[in-house]
């Protein structure tokens, strides 16, 4: 980028850089260069915007996990809406579908960035576990609407949804198919689902 020239919403840019690399090459691609790189500015703008690349990775991360919480508003809404399948189905799908998965892999694999995370976030795998409360919290409240048995297991049931959504997703290459996942939920929620 020529020197002068403003860059604006530089930290968006910069990770809407980086989610490009981690959705098309992968986590091991993600670096300081390639992200400046993919945002088409200096490599000095990254590290007069954060201390070094572990900053800019765990700013990343919160960032995503924000909007998890966007996310789960909006499946606590649609409580009592849809079917549940349908609904936990369209939430694992856009969770997943996403830059998610790649961010896991980040935060499993970069020891100082989960030593960085692990200062606000100190248990469960940041990102997953915040997923993890969006489904539980949603599902609470479908079995306060008796759209979920009274006896379901939301502390099982939850993680359980997470875990295995994650491993139909890991495939970068292809992702499942929405009839795919709502089988998954389906099968997951079987016994906790009335009637």
């Amino acid at each position: 980028m020529p020197t002068g020239v403003a860059l604006r919403d530089v930290r968006e840019q910069l990770f809407g850089a980086a989610e490009r690399i981690l959705l098309r090459d992968g986590p091991d691609a993600l670096t300081s260069r390639a992200v400046t790189t993919e945002a088409g500015c200096a490599k000095g703008v990254l590290h007069r915007h954060f201390t070094d690349f572990d900053e800019f990775l765990a700013e990343l991360v919160q960032d995503r996990i924000a909007r998890v919480g966007a996310q789960a508003h909006a499946l606590e809404r649609a409580a009592g809406t849809g079917t549940v399948v349908a609904n936990l189905t369209g939430a694992l799908t856009d969770l997943f579908g996403t830059v998610a998965v790649s961010i896991v892999s980040l935060v499993i694999f970069r020891d100082e960035l989960r030593a960085r995370l692990r200062r606000t976030q100190p248990t469960g795998i940041p990102l997953l576990r915040e997923a993890g409360e969006m489904l539980a919290a949603y599902l609470r409240r479908e079995r306060e609407l008796g759209r979920i048995a009274a006896d379901a297991d939301i502390d099982t049931l939850a993680p359980t949804l997470i875990g295995a959504a994650h491993m139909r997703f890991a495939d970068r290459s292809a992702a499942p198919e929405p009839e795919q996942v709502a089988k998954m939920v389906t099968t997951v929620l079987a016994a906790a689902l009335p009637g």
